[in-house]
């Protein structure tokens, strides 16, 4: 099955999964019986299956609908559509694949008809186990239950027919033609590139640099698109013919790989007892640098390479010495146990163990709000966390605190685990850490049934030094891949950077964008190291002013620019709709965030990376809060480019990582170790930390950008930093000697049972992030054009803003509370509050709260520039969001219930 690994695949041990030791069914004794779900094993290998979830009376209720009737056991079984039970004696394997093969089939049709109805009828208290049961529904099922070849006279020739089922989230099933995009020819730019100027008149006295840019963007891509390979379409598809490839039909394997400098090359692995000699698999070499060699299957029919094969390329350089290398497109590489060097694998495993990803993408989000996480370190336990449980456990939580995205880090191979996955070793292969490739897609189809989008934190801008088991000096030269020189080498980050003028390396990288794609249906990147590769001395001891000739000069990468253009160029052609583009950029660039046909770089959102600055500027420069400065806050907040959207975020990774201090621990810091719980008394500390940090989330998200991201564990004040295992090492651009952690996972893991225990105050954290989430999901309104600022007083320590349909207002003074404070607004009506921070489920307390102080009048009393105004009671330090009734009835919002009923009632002499 999915889950069961090949030896040579996993050779290092690996706990089974709780969701397949709790389904797992024996077959191995003569009372034993096999059971037959979604997807049904093979007999001969005597392997059980996990079962539908549909119950016997619906079972039972459907066979008679349809006139059939199918004999069951007299005894019930829970999670199984049939039991057929046999004795040692008398079991025909041959009768069982037949019996196998029919019962499938006719437990595919139940549950299809039924899927629809039950996730109709389904509380949301069973959602999360139906979500289970659909998951296990998406496991592959046997050839005889494949649809036919043949589609109906009136079927989309382009989307395989589909059965109408849909998940629990009413997600349908996945209608994708693998082939859709085959000879798919781009359409011609038109413009001059100066589309740009209509945005920012400033451009204007760029247009130079500007032309440049563009002439060079439209020469390429018409150079790719024209190429006799096929066009950008299949040029991009280069995961299809470079690294290893099987002949469907004649099974030969065949190895390709581009060592312009090499003189030779020899294939060698598990699979030929590593032979590098006169036996050895020597490679042939073409006019453009390529190697290629065929392995035949072997006489039995059997892959000449078996899937879980460790595999290298033995390479001889131009100096005559030979060196050994992990193929560069290489889809699956292990470290095993003791090694330190990783092992190439050829990953191709039969067809009834790779996992079919079932539902559909989701359409890209007119609003993101992301949660930014690191499957490694997402377990509770000190350990290194497996897709499948990320899949099972966290997913489930990202959705029900209202997150549409999850942004994955550290998913492409790197063999230093420390460096958070930024220093990439094997660009094609998934993390072997947490699982196999099978693994990584049902963590993404999963994600996909409950509608959210996953997003790739994508590593272009450099490559890990590491000549060992990464692509550097992969053909014994220094300037395959990157730059020779000084320009190819980032000294402060110890890494390789790409040449982005090389054709075949942007093939590597194209390609690299399509696999993720197309291979695992990721929704779209997060290019990390935008900066770095815009600019020629990488953005580093740089301090960018907002001068344009910063931007538009002689230190600018303009090779790089093209292919950021590029790359989003043939992602939102053949994407168009269900694919997201963020770019991590400190600098400020004009036209990153524009359409590439009017001369922008094409990415839909850059990181507002200044917000965090700020907060954390704030929280430990500013000194007491009767100090802070509301128009500072707010300029910090607005400050971003006319017309380019941006990814608000108090905080991310970054601020989590040891050294750093995420925003509760800036607020609270040691006394969240020892006054969070709620049966001791009111900390002062920690009174203030709770309440300053809704408030500062729900301002980045409110004010600071057209999307928001969260890391993982810090929506509820996660109190411990992360620290990797780490052993003692000396930082090789300094020298400098750094002690290590023991190579501990204490701090490499993320509590989530702290918000989960009651008597914790982490839950009221976790709870308004739920809500926070709630209503912008609901209104909206980080996708709205209309902003205005109306309010940001010093003297009060109050600031309110309109965003879209909803009125924000902030009381940060420690002390003051107002009565019958004005708030301006665009229209008078009757106003309902939809969010309060001082509701008591988030740790408030209670005098302004959603379940008795709701409704609110506005007239047509002009205020702070507004045509309209109301006044509402104001408590210090809270948060309040209010909306028309009008337009809350129009979107459909209703506060909920959820985390209402976990408040813990304390004596009053705790408060």
């Amino acid at each position: 099955s999915l889950f069961q690994r090949k030896k040579k695949c996993s050779e290092f041990p690996r706990e089974e999964p709780r969701r397949d030791r709790a389904r797992r069914v024996a077959s191995m004794s003569s009372s034993s019986s096999l059971a037959f779900g979604a997807s049904a094993l093979s007999a001969r290998q005597n392997a059980a299956t996990r079962g539908s979830r549909t119950t016997r009376a619906q079972q039972q209720q459907q066979r008679q609908k349809e006139g059939r009737f199918i004999a069951s056991t007299s005894r019930t079984v829970h999670q199984s559509s049939v039991v057929v039970k046999a004795s040692e004696d008398d079991i025909d394997l041959d009768d069982i694949a037949q019996a196998i093969e029919e019962l499938a089939k006719e437990n595919e049709r139940l549950r299809m008809s039924l899927e629809g109805e039950e996730a109709e009828e389904e509380t949301e208290e069973e959602a999360e186990a139906t979500m289970t049961a659909t998951a296990v529904a998406t496991l592959p099922k046997p050839a005889a239950t494949a649809a036919p070849a043949t589609t109906p006279d009136d079927a989309d020739p382009v989307k395989p027919a589909s059965s109408g089922a849909v998940s629990a989230f009413g997600v349908p099933e996945l209608t994708e033609d693998p082939k859709r995009h085959r000879g798919f020819k781009f359409p011609p730019l038109e413009g001059d590139g100066f589309g740009v100027c209509a945005v920012d008149g400033t451009l204007e006295h760029h247009k130079g640099h500007l032309g440049h840019r563009w002439e060079k963007f439209k020469n390429l891509r018409q150079a790719i698109e024209d190429n006799e390979e096929g066009g950008i379409e299949a040029f991009s598809r280069g995961y299809e013919k470079m690294g290893f490839t099987r002949n469907e039909e004649t099974g030969e394997i065949t190895y390709r790989e581009w060592a312009p400098s090499a003189k030779a090359a020899c294939l060698f692995g598990d699979f030929n007892n590593w032979a590098t000699d006169a036996n050895g698999l020597w490679m042939n070499k073409n006019d453009f640098g390529v190697f290629e060699v065929t392995v035949p299957p072997n006489a039995d029919g059997s892959p000449g390479i078996p899937h879980g094969s460790r595999v290298k390329i033995h390479l001889e350089t131009q100096d005559g010495s030979w060196v050994d290398k992990i193929p560069a497109w290489i889809k699956f590489a292990v470290q095993a146990p003791g090694n330190i060097p990783f092992d190439g694998i050829y990953y191709d495993p039969p067809k009834e163990e790779q996992y079919e990803m079932k539902w559909a993408r989701p359409e890209a989000p007119e609003e993101l709000r992301i949660y930014e996480a690191h499957v490694g370190m997402s377990s509770r336990e000190p350990k290194i966390n497996s897709y499948i449980a990320f899949a099972d456990e966290v997913l489930p939580r990202i959705k029900n605190l209202g997150y549409n995205a999850v942004q994955l880090m550290a998913i492409q191979e790197h063999a230093y685990y420390a460096s958070f996955g930024y220093h990439v070793t094997n660009f094609f292969g998934v993390s072997s850490r947490c699982g196999t490739p099978d693994e990584l897609k049902y963590l993404v189809d999963k994600a996909h049934s409950m509608g959210i989008s996953v997003l790739m934190d994508l590593v272009h801008s450099h490559s890990s030094s590491n000549a060992t088991d990464g692509i550097n000096m992969f053909d014994g030269s220094d300037g395959q891949y990157f730059h020779s020189g000084p320009q190819g080498y980032h000294w402060m980050w110890d890494s390789r950077c790409f040449n982005y003028a090389e054709w075949e390396v942007l093939r590597f990288l194209l390609s690299n964008l399509r696999y993720w794609m197309e291979e695992f249906k990721f929704d779209g990147f997060r290019f990390d190291g935008v900066t770095s590769m815009m600019y020629k001395h990488h953005g580093l001891q740089v301090a960018f002013t907002g001068n344009y000739d910063e931007y538009f000069g002689m230190a600018t990468d303009v090779d790089a620019m093209v292919y950021l253009a590029l790359a989003n160029d043939m992602l939102h052609t053949l994407y168009d709709g269900n694919v997201t583009t963020i770019a991590e950029d400190v600098s400020g660039m004009p036209t990153l965030c524009r359409p590439v046909h009017e001369g922008g770089v094409g990415f839909d959102y850059r990181l507002q990376m200044a917000i965090a600055d700020k907060w954390v500027e704030v929280l430990s420069e500013w000194g007491s809060d009767e100090g802070w400065e509301m128009g500072n806050l707010v300029f910090t907040m607005e400050n971003r480019r006319y017309g380019e959207k941006c990814i608000s975020y108090a905080e991310s990774h970054d601020q989590a990582l040891v050294g750093d201090k995420t925003t509760a621990f800036w607020l609270m810091d040691a006394e969240m170790y020892t006054n969070m719980s709620t049966l001791s008394a009111d900390s002062p500390v920690v009174t203030r930390g709770i309440a300053l940090h809704k408030m500062i989330r729900q301002f980045t998200m409110g004010l600071g950008g057209e999307g928001y991201l969260n890391f993982m564990g810090n929506e509820f004040g996660h109190p411990e930093w992360i620290d990797f295992p780490r052993g003692d090492r000396v930082e090789a651009s300094t020298g400098e000697f750094i002690p290590g952690n023991g190579n501990s996972y204490h701090l490499c893991r993320r509590r989530f049972d702290l918000p989960e225990t009651d008597h914790l105050r982490y839950k009221f954290l976790e709870a308004f992030d739920a809500k926070m989430n709630r209503v912008a999901g609901f209104f909206k309104y980080m996708a709205s054009d209309h902003q205005y600022t109306s309010l940001k007083d010093d003297g009060d320590k109050m600031i309110a803003f309109e965003r879209g349909d909803c009125v924000f207002v902030f009381n940060w003074h420690p002390c003051n509370s107002y009565s019958d404070y004005r708030i301006g607004c665009k229209k008078a009506g009757k106003y309902k509050l939809v969010l309060s921070s001082d509701n008591p489920e988030f740790g408030g307390w209670d005098n302004l709260s959603t379940h008795h102080d709701n409704s609110y009048f506005a007239d047509s009393t002009a205020h702070n520039g507004r045509p309209a105004s109301f006044q509402a009671y104001i408590p210090s330090r809270t948060v309040a969001v209010f909306a028309l009734e009008e337009d809350v009835e129009r979107v459909g919002y209703t506060y909920g219930d959820e985390y209402v009923s976990r408040v813990v009632e304390v004596s009053n002499d705790n408060v």
